[in-house]
């Protein structure tokens, strides 16, 4: 006779703690056979879809103003070239909107300069193209420069904000910003 048949003739009395914690094994086990991967995969796609839902709402129903200027500036030898995006990333529509692109030399004196006006962006849109284009042809290249944009435009609240950005180009071929307000909410 082996040692596991001897400790099974053996009658041992458990504690209150043991009886315990084999009531709740069995309770877990009762529990566990009721789970099936059925049942499990319909629970996950049910939490994935709240996810989702969540993320449309805060996206599209809460109203938020996020706006985002993206700027390129590439420089070859026969001049710049200095391409602009704004993005209205908020749920709401903006308007006036007025942009003022320079570029400055090393000496801070305006080489060039265009403006762009818009009357209004929608929300989750954007505008870019040849009127947000700064071309500058022929100054010398591979010297410091600076962009100088300035960005005006009135929130659906009737609220005005302004965007004065400042960046210095120069040391590479291509060089690529983007300054974004951050989410304003309400």
């Amino acid at each position: 006779m082996g040692l596991l048949e001897k400790s099974k003739k053996q009658n041992i009395e458990e504690t209150p703690e043991e009886e315990y914690a084999h009531d709740v094994l069995v309770k877990l086990e009762d529990r566990m056979s009721h789970i099936s991967p059925f049942r499990v995969i319909i629970v996950s796609i049910v939490a994935l879809m709240i996810i989702a839902s969540t993320i449309v709402a805060m996206t599209w129903i809460v109203p938020y103003d996020k706006v985002t200027v993206d700027v390129v500036y590439i420089q070859s030898s026969a001049g710049h070239v200095i391409l602009t995006e704004i993005d209205n990333d908020g749920s709401r529509s903006i308007s006036e909107l007025t942009l003022v692109i320079r570029f400055l030399d090393s000496d801070n004196i305006e080489i060039d300069r265009t403006s762009f006006n818009k009357t209004s962006l929608p929300a989750h849109s954007s505008v870019s193209g040849d009127s947000l284009e700064l071309i500058v042809i022929g100054p010398s290249v591979w010297e410091n420069y600076t962009i100088d944009i300035d960005l005006e435009y009135t929130k659906n609240n009737k609220d005005n904000s302004k965007i004065q950005l400042e960046y210095g180009v120069g040391e590479w071929k291509m060089e690529q910003f983007s300054h974004g307000t951050g989410i304003d909410f309400f």
